[in-house]
This record gives C-alpha cells, sequence and structure tokens, in this order.
C-alpha cells in the first residue's frame, strides 16, 4: 500500500495558502485598503466552500449517516479530517485482516513488444485509501484554478501598482504558485491514469520534474502577461478574460450539442436531470477555469460515460499552444505600447523576450515529457513530433492544387482572348472544345 503523500503535501499547500491569505487580507485591512481586502479574503474563501463541497461529494456523506464529519466540513476542517481519517486508514491496513477482497486485472506497459496481465488483490482498506487520494487531487485542482490562480493574479496586480514587494506578500505569491503549479500535475497524473486504467501507471520522478518545469513556465508566464497588460489596459483585460473563460466554458457543450446525443444521466443515482445540470456545469466550469492559465490535459466529454475524452489529441494541442503564444505575444505588444510611467525604470524590450522565451521554455519541456518521460509513450500510435509535424504542414504549407483547377487554368489559357474572333466561327471554337476534351481525357 503506497503512501498517501499527495493526501498529505494537499492538506499543506491548502492550510499554509489558506493561513496566508488569511493574514495578509487582515493586514490590507489595517493598512485602510478594503477593496484589497474584500478581494483577498473572497479569493481564499469561495475555494474553500468549493473543496468542501468536492470532499463530501466524492465520499458520499450525504447519503451516510456522519453528521459530526458534515459539520467539521461547513467549519471548514474537512481537509483535515479526511487526512487524520487517510492516515489512520494507512497505519491499520495490516493489523486487521480485510475480509471483503477483490481482485483487479491491469496490464504492464509494453516492453520489448511484450505485455503482461497482472492480478492484484485489493482490500477494503486500499480502496478508501484510492478514493481519499482521488478526492484529494481533485480538490487540489479546484484550490488551485478557482482560488491560488486568482490569487496570485491579484497579489501581482497589487504589486505593481503600488511598485512594491512585500516579504508576506512574496512569500504568499510563492505558495499561490506551487499551489496551481501542484494542481496542473495532478491535472496530468488524472489524465493518464483516466486514459490508461487498464495500464498499470507507474510516473517516474523524471517526468514528475519535467512537468513541474513545464507548469511552472507556462503558470508564471501566462499570469505575469495577463498582469501586465490589465495594468495599462484595465476596461480590455474584462474583455480577453471574458472571451477566454466562455470560449472554453461553452466549448463541450457545443461539442455535445453537435454530438446529438442523450443528455447523461449515469453520474449519480441520487441526482435527479437538475443535480446532474449542476454538477456538468461545475465541470465545465472548472474546465474553463483550467484552460485560462494552462492546457488542462483533460478534456471534458459530455457524451462520455466518464465525461472525460480517452483520446489523446495532438491536433488540439497543437491549436492551443499556438493560438496561447499568439495571444500572449499580442497581449505583451499592447502593453509594451501602452505603457505608463510606473514601467520607467524597467527594461521593457527585455521583458518583453524573457516572456516569450519563457513560454517557449513551457512549451520545450512538454515536449520532453511526451517524447521521453511520458510513462505510456509506448501506448502512442503516433509520437508527439511526428504529430506536430504533421500539424504544422496541415497549418502552413497549402495543399496540392487539384488536377480539375489546372485543367481549368488550362482551357482559360486556350480560349481566345478577343470575343470578336470566337464569334466569327462556330466551328472553330467547337474543334477547341473538342480539343480540350480530348485533353481533358488524356491527362485523366
Amino acid at each position: 500500500m503506497k503512501f498517501p503523500g499527495s493526501v498529505l503535501v494537499s492538506l499543506v499547500l491548502f492550510l499554509s495558502e489558506t493561513t496566508a491569505a488569511l493574514c495578509l487580507s487582515a493586514a490590507y485591512r489595517a493598512a485602510g485598503d478594503p477593496m484589497w481586502h474584500w478581494l483577498t479574503l473572497l479569493c481564499a474563501l469561495l475555494p474553500c466552500v468549493l473543496v468542501q463541497l468536492s470532499l463530501v461529494f466524492i465520499h458520499r456523506d450525504v447519503t451516510r449517516d456522519r453528521p459530526l464529519v458534515l459539520l467539521l466540513h461547513l467549519l471548514q476542517l474537512g481537509p483535515l479530517v479526511r487526512c487524520v481519517e487517510a492516515f489512520y486508514i494507512y497505519y491499520h491496513a495490516g493489523r486487521i485482516e480485510d475480509p471483503y477482497v477483490s481482485i483487479t486485472k491491469k496490464w504492464q506497459v509494453p516492453k520489448d513488444g511484450y505485455s503482461e496481465e497482472i492480478e492484484k488483490e485489493v482490500g477494503q482498506a486500499e480502496r478508501k485509501l484510492r478514493t481519499h487520494r482521488s478526492a484529494f487531487s481533485r480538490a487540489s485542482v479546484i484550490q488551485a484554478f478557482l482560488g491560488s490562480a486568482p490569487q496570485l493574479t491579484l497579489q501581482l496586480y497589487i504589486c505593481i501598482m503600488r511598485q512594491e514587494i512585500t516579504a508576506a506578500r512574496s512569500i504568499f505569491m510563492l505558495l499561490s504558485l506551487l499551489s496551481i503549479v501542484y494542481g496542473a500535475l495532478r491535472c496530468n497524473i488524472l489524465a493518464i491514469k483516466i486514459k490508461y486504467d487498464d495500464y498499470e501507471v507507474r510516473v517516474k520522478a523524471a517526468a514528475y520534474l519535467c512537468i513541474f518545469l513545464w507548469r511552472s513556465f507556462e503558470i508564471a508566464t501566462r499570469v505575469t502577461v495577463l498582469v501586465l497588460f490589465s495594468s495599462v489596459l484595465r476596461i480590455w483585460i474584462f474583455l480577453v478574460v471574458m472571451a477566454n473563460f466562455f470560449g472554453f466554458y461553452f466549448f463541450p457543450w457545443i461539442l455535445f450539442w453537435r454530438s446529438k446525443s442523450p443528455f447523461p444521466e449515469n453520474i449519480e443515482k441520487e441526482f435527479s436531470r437538475v443535480g446532474t445540470t449542476i454538477v456538468l456545469c461545475l465541470l465545465t466550469f472548472l474546465y474553463a477555469g483550467i484552460n485560462m492559465f494552462c492546457w488542462s490535459a483533460v478534456q471534458v466529454e459530455l457524451n462520455d460515460p466518464d465525461l472525460i475524452s480517452k483520446s489523446q489529441n495532438w491536433y488540439q494541442m497543437t491549436m492551443y499552444y499556438t493560438l496561447r503564444f499568439v495571444e500572449n505575444a499580442f497581449l505583451l505588444l499592447m502593453w509594451y505600447l501602452y505603457k505608463t510611467d510606473i514601467y520607467m525604470y524597467v527594461c521593457t524590450p527585455l521583458l518583453f523576450l524573457r516572456l516569450l522565451l519563457s513560454y517557449c521554455m513551457a512549451i520545450f519541456f512538454m515536449l520532453v515529457f511526451y517524447q521521453f518521460c511520458h510513462p505510456c509513450k509506448k501506448l502512442f500510435s503516433s509520437s508527439i513530433t511526428e504529430a506536430l509535424l504533421s500539424c504544422f504542414k496541415f497549418l502552413f504549407f497549402m495543399r496540392k492544387t487539384p488536377k480539375s483547377t489546372v485543367l481549368r487554368d488550362e482551357a482559360a489559357e486556350k480560349t481566345p482572348e478577343n470575343t470578336d474572333e470566337a464569334q466569327s466561327s462556330s466551328k472553330t471554337v467547337d474543334s477547341q472544345k473538342g480539343n480540350l476534351h480530348q485533353s481533358a481525357s488524356s491527362n485523366a
């Protein structure tokens, strides 16, 4: 049984970031800044409520008789209680014989072209511990992109407007960045486990390092670009954010509407149609929040029973990073053109190039991960380099001209330029048409 390290990391990041947010909010209030106080408090409390709801939903506490646990969740102590419960299960797993044991079958990732099926006994304690890991992974994603990402953007904006970086604010921004990167890392691991559910997936340390560097460069660059643009064009940033958010929010619904699939009703047996709709709306809301800052790695597919697409779509990934790079470059260009006096001591061309280079570094580590460090790279139908080459050929190179177009061009060249000559003899025109027909048939 694996040590529940992910549960502990999620709890430490959640508690440390929430505590730092409350302290910083109180400092803003004491300094006489009510707007920064309430915004910091809102970005701290809203994800806390959503984290409690996700833990209660995954553990199905509403249908179970556990009033004390529900009360602790209402007091925002749910993650702490769940962590204690997970470690209690881990340390008492081998002391009592588990009467309920199931057998799971997983395939090994192919080695030298061969794959072997592995049977493993899974007891009740291990199943409960897996539920805790899954719940904390999803809670980390919610905390990262619905709480930490807006919080980091807000605090960096305050630093630029005030032209100062205090120790408390810098520590808080570092914790928020770590929380976002960890949430993005959990997104990658969840995507791998969902897409390759039939295989025994083991993620190595090199893969974790590549994902960490990839997500760190990507998220830090994206947040910095949004903050710089908002500092000079405050009204236009709302249009940029709304266009990004609603575009990603409605994208899964548009695909679902075009597929003409029936409405999904197997999410939870106790849920009505209204409850299922609310859950799907919250899922697409989280999906849009993730794609605002980085590639989600998990594609929502509402017509799938698991609500997650299990296919590896290289084209969507290529289009996302191409458009995101262009958008970041355009926002930086607008910032450079409309920069104010607060940037008079900053080398703006160098900062411009550094941010673009940072995003290129994120793409580089992403390619390294998918090409060399992905735990299931042997199961890919095509490598990431082959997929990127085909995508770029499709986007930047024109296809060959059809033969019918060539024939039409040849016929246009053979048509007489003088209309008077064309009307003088119908026999000449007929003979020309016959020659064109013969040439077309011979070319075909």
